[in-house]
């Protein structure tokens, strides 16, 4: 994974934040930032994760990235990506595509 892949937190579309205790992996993580994104959009859809420990994000672009910014950021917020998961500070990161008026 290149350094440009890694999210910070200026460049997630409307960020949640989430602090959850104990041992999580990515399915798990996975699991809650899916139920979070339901309870504001009942019609979320994920389109783009990043996984900070295995260094592993989807999609994951031919391109790594634009202008500093990572591709699977772009690639979320280009189709209409407008709700982040952000889990334990970045450990985890899920970008949402919600309906406004579906919640």
């Amino acid at each position: 994974m290149l350094a440009c892949e890694r999210p910070t937190i200026k460049m997630l579309p409307t960020p949640v934040h989430l602090l959850i205790d104990g041992n999580l992996d990515f399915m798990k993580a996975q699991t809650i930032a899916k139920d979070q994104a339901r309870a504001y959009y009942s019609d979320s859809m994920l389109l783009s994760w990043f996984d900070k420990k295995s260094g592993r994000y989807s999609p994951h672009e031919a391109e790594c990235c634009k202008e500093g910014k990572p591709s699977w950021v772009e690639y979320a917020k280009s189709r209409g990506g407008n709700l982040t998961i952000d889990i334990n500070d970045e450990d985890f990161v899920f970008v949402f595509m919600g309906k406004p008026g579906l919640s």
